[in-house]
């Protein structure tokens, strides 16, 4: 199985085992959780989302400070 994984202008296909989580896939590429939001195929979703085959993941950085 497959994604596409869309982080800024980056898109990288990714092959993946199923039942992975939005979570599992953040931690396998080193994306700390709390820093972003995700989009699976232009739907905002949590973490815990599983992933299917053919899915384009959004990795969009929250910007915040004081």
């Amino acid at each position: 199985m497959s994604i596409k994984l869309i982080n800024k202008e980056n898109v990288k296909e990714i092959e993946f085992e199923e039942n992975k989580t939005i979570e599992d896939l953040l931690k396998e590429e080193e994306i700390p959780i709390e820093t972003v939001v995700i989009k699976q195929n232009g739907e905002t979703v949590t973490e815990d989302e599983i992933i299917k085959d053919n899915d384009e993941i959004e990795v969009i950085k929250v910007i915040y400070g004081g």
